[in-house]
């Protein structure tokens, strides 16, 4: 369980980070070649950066998710014998409910 919320973890920080990242290289022209271009093409270039290196992130982080080993979890004898005293007492319970309910409109 710890493995999938350090997963979690690292990808929202990417999440957060790579965008900004981009952000920032595109506005302090860190990005080689993009000296001579609009400050529109400029906002619209590092805008969409982000949002695909968003959008690549979540890829990534699902397709983690699908390569995780999916064992089924077995429920231990005792929780499941409480769990069916707890439906048996549930259903008793409704049964003289309903029973007393017909006793009073009669």
């Amino acid at each position: 369980m710890s493995g999938v919320m350090e997963k979690f973890v690292i990808a929202s920080m990417l999440m957060w980070m790579v965008p900004i990242a981009i952000l920032y290289s595109f506005k302090y022209n860190l990005v080689p070649g993009i000296t001579d271009m609009s400050s529109y093409s400029l906002t619209l270039l590092s805008g969409f950066g982000a949002v695909i290196s968003v959008n690549i992130i979540i890829a990534f982080y699902i397709y983690m998710a699908m390569k995780e080993p999916s064992e089924k979890h077995q429920p231990s004898d005792a929780f499941l014998a409480q769990a069916k005293a707890s439906m048996r007492q549930l259903k008793t319970n409704e049964t003289e409910d309903a029973a007393e309910a017909r006793d009073k409109q009669e």
